[in-house]
C-alpha cells in the first residue's frame, strides 16, 4: 500500500510517500480503507522527535493521528462492526499511521461516522472532539454558568472546544487574531481577547478553567485569571508526575518530567488552583457522544483546507504555520 511516511527523527525530515505492506490486523483490530486523515500539531512533533522518550516507535514510521473511512475486515473478536462500515477515529498512539490506504484500529478505539458529515469533515474531528471532551467533560467536570478560557479559538482544538463548552453551558472566552474575531464569535465565544491588541491576563478575572494549548507564557499568564479552586488543563505541557505514572513510564523519566512541571506546579499550588496536563488518548466511547452532539448540530466540524495525499508533506507545513482556521486535511481516497 502507498503511505507517507518517515525514515528518522528530525525537525528537517520532511517525509516521503512510499510503498509499505498493508498493516496486520489483531483479533481486536479493525482494518479501514483510509478515504481521509487529519494533519495535526502531534505529527509534527513526532516526526522531529519530541514524544520519543515516550512514544517509541520503529522506522520507517507512517505518520497520521486521526482517520475516517471504511471497514475492509474485522478480527476474530470483533462483533460491533462489520465491512462496509464508515467510521472514524483516534488511532491509539502506539498504531498511528493513518497517511495511509489503509490501517488497522482497536475496535475499541472507533466510531461510526456521523451521518451528516463527509469523509473529509469526520476525519477533521477525532483529535480535536476527544481533546476537548477530555478536557472539559472528564477532568475540568465544566458545569453550567462556569466561565472558560479556551485558547487559540480559531485553532483545530480550539475551535470544537468552544461549542461543546457552549453546548455545556459555560461562558466562553478565547483568544485568536484579529481577522479571526467575528469568527470564533459565531462558533459561540462569548468574550474574545486579540492577543495582538490586548492582554488577556489584564482584561480576564474569576475564570473557573483554562484550556491551554499555547507556550510557557500563556501557561503562566493563565493562573493569574483563575479564581480560587480553578483549573488550569494543558494539551502543551509540560507533563506532570501523575501523567507519568499513568503512562508507566521509566523512574528516570519520571524524574525528568517532575523537574520539567515543578516550577508551573508551584505557582498553581501558591494561587490556590489545580495545573493538569491532558494527553489526549483515543477512545471510542466517548467519540459516539461526539456522534451524537455532532448528528444533533451541537457540534460541527471546522475544515481551512484539504491536500491531495501526494501533497501530504505541504499539509504539514500549512499546518505547522498556524494560520489555519479549524483543521487541515489529506484526502486519500
Amino acid at each position: 500500500m502507498k503511505a507517507f511516511i518517515i525514515d528518522r527523527y528530525s525537525k528537517k525530515e520532511t517525509g516521503r510517500i512510499g510503498d509499505m505492506p498493508e498493516p496486520d490486523l489483531r483479533d481486536d483490530e479493525v482494518l479501514i480503507q483510509v478515504h481521509a486523515a487529519g494533519v495535526n500539531p502531534l505529527d509534527s512533533k513526532i516526526r522531529s522527535g519530541e514524544f520519543k522518550l515516550i512514544l517509541s516507535y520503529r522506522f520507517p514510521l507512517i505518520l497520521g493521528n486521526e482517520v475516517a473511512g471504511t471497514v475492509v475486515r474485522v478480527g476474530t473478536r470483533v462483533h460491533q462492526f462489520k465491512p462496509g462500515d464508515e467510521v472514524y477515529a483516534r488511532p491509539d498512539d502506539d498504531r498511528i499511521g493513518g497517511f495511509a490506504e489503509f490501517i488497522a484500529i482497536k475496535a475499541s478505539s472507533l466510531a461510526l461516522k456521523p451521518t451528516n458529515l463527509s469523509m473529509v469533515e469526520a476525519a477533521s474531528l477525532p483529535m480535536a472532539a476527544l481533546t476537548s471532551w477530555q478536557v472539559l467533560v472528564e477532568t475540568a467536570k465544566l458545569k453550567r454558568g462556569q466561565k472558560v478560557l479556551i485558547h487559540a479559538g480559531s485553532g483545530g482544538v480550539g475551535s470544537i472546544a468552544i461549542q461543546l463548552a457552549k453546548h455545556l453551558g459555560a461562558f466562553v472566552a478565547t483568544t485568536t487574531s484579529t481577522p479571526n474575531i467575528a469568527w470564533v464569535k459565531a462558533l459561540g465565544a462569548d468574550v474574545v481577547i486579540d492577543y495582538k491588541q490586548q492582554d488577556f491576563a489584564t482584561v480576564l478575572r474569576d475564570y473557573d478553567v483554562v484550556l491551554n494549548s499555547l507556550g510557557g507564557d500563556e501557561l503562566n499568564k493563565s493562573l493569574q485569571i483563575l479564581k480560587p479552586g480553578g483549573h488550569l488543563i494543558s494539551i502543551s505541557g509540560p507533563p506532570t508526575p501523575v501523567f507519568a505514572a499513568a503512562r508507566g513510564l521509566a523512574w528516570p523519566l519520571k524524574l525528568v518530567l517532575r523537574l520539567l512541571s515543578r516550577g508551573i506546579r508551584k505557582k498553581a499550588k501558591q494561587k490556590n488552583v489545580e495545573y493538569t496536563f491532558v494527553f489526549m488518548r483515543a477512545d471510542g466511547t466517548q467519540l459516539r457522544e461526539i456522534t451524537h452532539l455532532v448528528e444533533s448540530g451541537a457540534i460541527h466540524p471546522v475544515v481551512d483546507r484539504v491536500f491531495p495525499f501526494k501533497d501530504t508533506h505541504e499539509a504539514l507545513a500549512y499546518a505547522d504555520g498556524g494560520r489555519a482556521k479549524g483543521k487541515v486535511l489529506v484526502q486519500i481516497r
